[in-house]
């Protein structure tokens, strides 16, 4: 209460009263832990009052006078504003604080059990040649740390990557890995969550080229099995357990996998303990069976084989004369097989064993290259055997010649039909004559008689007309027939291994049913053999 008074002095008496109130309100807040916000506000009231009396003599009298009144008022309110930020850094700074990461959770006591679970995102290549594939996968392992539990707040914690580097994390390697890489745009991908009650989340994004062995014996109609081998590897099973989180589950995303030349065909999740010097380990494995898909190879490898070799017999419809076509058709057909099979080695290892792929392509260069010597065989029937057998044959006949007697040749001479033809019963069998001279007697048998030069080749000598026998023209006909017949068959008794047009084409008609026929057996063979 503050008074004041002053004194005026007037010519009347006359009192006035004034009072005047004011209100004051102030509000403060506070924060209890369990994250209700409470308001505070006072209200103040300040009453005036003033008193003016007036006199006759003058006297003014002021009088204030001043009243406090306090109003409270209590707002409740749900805030995890800035607030929540405060009490978040305070729990993460209360856990860190003291924590040692060199010491696993629980030390001295059970093992951690670390749980682990895949998500593959992409399997990018497969190599026969490194005998590799390359898989980038979302990798996350859980486990429990107690020195990292905490009770002023029910929401978990999401931390940034670098909290990672201030935590204990399992020393969790891959056994099979020959390169691997952590993503690192725009920030490392890694992931670290922390819940209430103590339990760590730790996610990676991750690349690995990882080894897978294969068995190409029967490639490119194989199917191959690939591992991915996780396990610890300082921590033993004192120390560290691990497990495939969520069973049969724990890997996901296969199903939307897309591979170019593969296909998954089952996919399995092994959990072992393997021993070693220093102790037992464990060991998680992802195990997945991929079959190859034979399509690209049947358009690229098998197909073209297989028109190659068909072409090459296309030779034997060639005339045998045709020696430029038929030698330049083998010959390239015999160089493209050549190439396929170069361009495929390029492709794969240096593996000691026969694939399956080098059977086929193998037999289609036999088929291809036995085209290419079918025709050099007609080629030295033709060409080669019949000009080295007439030059026996005529050496034979020479030396016959100069030693028979000249009254043979009269003889021969004498021994002469009606009609001009040549008693052959009269001829030495032992004896050959030549082919174009046992021709020329067949046509003209008739107006000639066979005879022998100086060098021992038959000729015919002409003779006078037969007309003046009284026999007919039909007549003539039929003996000259009968003759002829006589002719062929003692040809074929003096033994003429001569090669003529048709032991020629007989070879190029046999290889045209041969080489087919012989072909879709080996087709048949290899597609039941390998496919089965």
């Amino acid at each position: 209460t503050l008074s004041r008074t002053h004194t005026h002095t007037l010519s009347l008496s006359k009192t006035h009263t004034l009072i005047y109130t004011h209100t004051l309100t102030l509000t403060h807040s506070h924060t209890h832990s369990h994250r209700h916000l409470h308001t505070h506000t006072h209200t103040h009231t300040h009453t005036h009052t003033h008193s003016h009396t007036h006199t006759l003599s003058h006297i003014h009298t002021h009088t204030l006078s001043y009243t406090l009144t306090h109003t409270h008022t209590h707002t409740h309110t749900s805030s995890t504003g800035n607030t929540g930020i405060s009490v978040a850094k305070k729990t993460v700074d209360k856990l860190l604080k003291g924590y040692d990461i060199r010491l696993r959770p629980d030390f001295g006591g059970p093992p951690v059990v670390v749980g682990m679970s895949i998500n593959i995102a992409s399997i990018d290549s497969i190599s026969e040649v490194n005998m590799d594939y390359t898989i980038t996968m979302y990798f996350q392992q859980s486990w429990r740390d107690k020195r990292l539990a905490y009770a002023e707040m029910a929401l978990n914690l999401t931390l940034d990557n670098r909290v990672a580097d201030q935590l204990w994390l399992p020393d969790t390697y891959f056994l099979n890995d020959k390169k691997s890489f952590l993503h690192g745009v725009t920030v490392k991908n890694r992931m670290i969550r922390l819940h209430p009650d103590g339990t760590v989340l730790y996610g990676l994004r991750i690349t690995t080229t990882a080894a897978c062995m294969m068995d190409l014996r029967r490639y490119p109609l194989d199917e191959q099995n690939c591992t991915l081998e996780i396990e610890s590897y300082g921590y033993t099973t004192d120390d560290i357990v691990f497990f495939w989180q969520g069973d049969d589950k724990a890997v996901t995303g296969v199903d939307k996998l897309e591979l170019p030349q593969f296909s998954i065909m089952e996919l399995r999740l092994v959990s072992r303990e393997v021993k070693f010097t220093t102790g037992s380990y464990p060991r998680l494995s992802l195990s997945f069976r991929i079959k190859r898909n034979i399509g690209y190879f049947i358009l690229q490898t098998y197909m073209p084989s297989i028109l190659i070799t068909i072409l090459s017999w296309v030779s034997f419809w060639i005339n045998y004369d045709a020696s430029a076509a038929r030698v330049a058709l083998g010959v390239t057909t015999v160089l493209t097989m050549t190439t396929i099979n170069t361009h495929l080695r390029e492709t794969l290892p240096k593996i000691p064993y026969v694939k399956a792929i080098d059977v086929y392509l193998m037999g289609c260069f036999v088929f291809v290259f036995l085209a290419l010597l079918e025709y050099a065989f007609v080629n030295y029937v033709f060409f080669g055997r019949g000009p080295q057998q007439q030059k026996k044959i005529n050496e034979r006949l020479n030396k016959a010649n100069n030693e028979r007697p000249r009254y043979e040749e009269k003889r021969l001479r004498e021994q002469v039909d009606a009609y001009g033809n040549i008693l052959l019963t009269t001829l030495d069998m032992n004896n050959e004559v030549m082919p174009t001279d046992v021709g020329s007697s067949v046509s003209d048998s008739r107006n000639s008689v066979m005879s022998f030069d100086s060098s021992g080749v038959q000729f015919r000598k002409p003779m006078a007309s037969r007309d003046g026998y009284g026999h007919h023209s039909l007549d003539r006909a039929a003996m000259r027939g009968r003759a002829n017949c006589r002719l062929r068959r003692r040809s074929s008794k003096l033994k003429l291994k001569i090669p003529n047009l048709t032991d020629v084409s007989t070879i190029d008609k046999w290889s045209r049913v041969i080489f087919p026929i012989t072909f879709g057996f080996f087709n048949l063979i290899y597609w039941l053999y390998y496919v089965n």
